[in-house]
């Protein structure tokens, strides 16, 4: 069995050294250089598919689908190194062979080779009745998204999808195998869970992480990129949860370290959430700045000349005005302005929707950048101009998948579109435009 571990491991990292020198070479003749990119969605996908794979094993040991034999340098039953080669197959490797095998057609050659590998890997392997479902499962949740990860990734397409991918995968990095690796080798402790505390628990980890949900979301829109070093933003990100600091992701991800340090009882993750913090200040950040610095230039200097790492201001760092829309006549839109224009909004002017070109039949907000975001997506942007404690609760009504249902209540409340154009001046006339500081 020793043997055939050995084999499970080097095989794949070997086709993978082999491709990578072949590609490169190719990449050269070809006159492409930006092997960094890369070299970066490769390991996105490998960290795809690892992460993966420990979850097929968890529903694999439940249902039945297979086993392995007890060995020494395990996982909760899984053997490190059929981990690591499995990943490999199932990541990188299809990535990098991506010019003459497709995705889905890397994915069923990856499908043919297990179904042919692993009913030969006993005593290693013992497979249960269903193991060919849990096979099909595995290739299409896990192997699939992480060849589209890295394929996406390299190739510079599908940016919310990737980034949407990207977001799933740290997700279940930070929130379940990293808690759970500390908890198979004795340095954290499961709670009991019932409901309340399972839902309480759920509702503090989702608080703690909507600043990163929000910055990923404002790379996408407004940087044109993801969170991942070798695939960020082509353009300078100082809205959202940047206009207050300049590290909402790494202060979400350090602050869900403590959170489960403190739920299980694990020095091992508050001393994680330490040097996370440690790594981010004394190595990521400074290659961070250089990076920043070099693409940048002038405006990155401004930004974080105003704006800190670690300590949010209390009102919003602005270099440029935005305009939000509300229309004349109308009591819930006029009550909303209200509202908002007591906050006391930082580069936020008002207008009339009347005044709109064409008209609207929603509140608009425009930024100075092109950015649009209507109904209360544009009322949610509008309190991102006001103090901190405002601008949470903009935050929080921008939440993917929750602004959608707040905007479907509102319109099944009887507060849905209506229509604010010229030719409604004569019942509502516009008046003079509004400024706020």
């Amino acid at each position: 069995m020793t043997l055939v571990r050995y084999a499970v491991l080097a095989l794949p990292a070997g086709v993978l050294i082999v491709a990578w020198l072949g590609t490169g070479r190719a990449a050269v003749q070809r006159g492409h250089t930006d092997r960094r990119r890369e070299a970066g969605a490769l390991l996105l996908a490998y960290c795809a598919a690892f992460v993966g794979l420990a979850g097929l094993h968890w529903f694999a040991q439940r249902l039945g689908w297979w086993s392995y034999a007890p060995l020494g340098g395990a996982y909760a039953g899984l053997p490190v190194d059929l981990w690591i080669g499995w990943a490999v197959l199932w990541g990188p490797v299809p990535v990098l062979l991506r010019r003459w095998l497709r995705p889905a057609v890397a994915v069923l050659v990856a499908g043919w080779i297990d179904v042919l590998a692993m009913p030969r890997l006993a005593p290693l392997v013992r497979l249960g009745d269903g193991w060919l479902l849990g096979e099909a499962a595995g290739l299409l949740l896990v192997a699939l998204p992480a060849i589209l990860l890295g394929v996406w990734t390299a190739e510079r397409r599908r940016l919310p999808a990737r980034a949407t991918l990207q977001v799933a995968l740290f997700a279940g990095l930070l929130l379940w195998l990293v808690p759970d690796v500390a908890a198979a080798t004795g340095h954290a402790h499961w709670p009991t869970w019932t409901p309340f505390t399972g839902g309480l628990a759920a509702q503090a980890a989702a608080v703690v992480a909507a600043p990163a949900i929000l910055a990923v979301r404002e790379f996408v829109t407004r940087g044109g990129g993801t969170p991942f070093p070798w695939d960020p933003p082509v353009r300078l990100v100082t809205t959202g949860p940047y206009a207050y600091v300049a590290n909402p992701m790494q202060l979400s991800a350090i602050g869900l370290l403590l959170l489960e340090a403190a739920v299980l009882r694990s020095w091992v993750l508050a001393g994680a959430a330490g040097s996370g913090a440690l790594f981010s200040i004394a190595l990521a950040g400074f290659h961070e700045h250089a990076d920043l610095a070099e693409r940048l230039g002038a405006p990155w200097y401004a930004y974080r000349k105003e704006v800190r790492d670690w300590r949010p201001r209390r009102v919003p760092y602005r270099t440029a005005r935005a305009t939000i829309y509300f229309a004349e006549g109308c009591g819930p839109c006029e009550r909303t302005r209200q509202l908002v224009a007591r906050t006391r909004p930082v580069g936020l002017e008002f207008r009339a929707a009347q005044q709109y070109d064409g008209g609207l039949w929603r509140v608009r907000y425009e930024d100075a950048d092109g950015y649009r975001a209507d109904g209360v997506a544009a009322v949610a942007r509008a309190l991102e101009h006001a103090p901190l404690g405002w601008a949470l609760i903009g935050g929080a009504l921008r939440l993917p998948i929750l602004d959608r249902f707040i905007q479907l209540v509102l319109d099944a409340l009887g507060l849905g579109p209506r229509y604010a154009g010229p030719e409604t001046e004569a019942a509502c006339p516009a008046s003079p435009t509004r400024r706020s500081a």
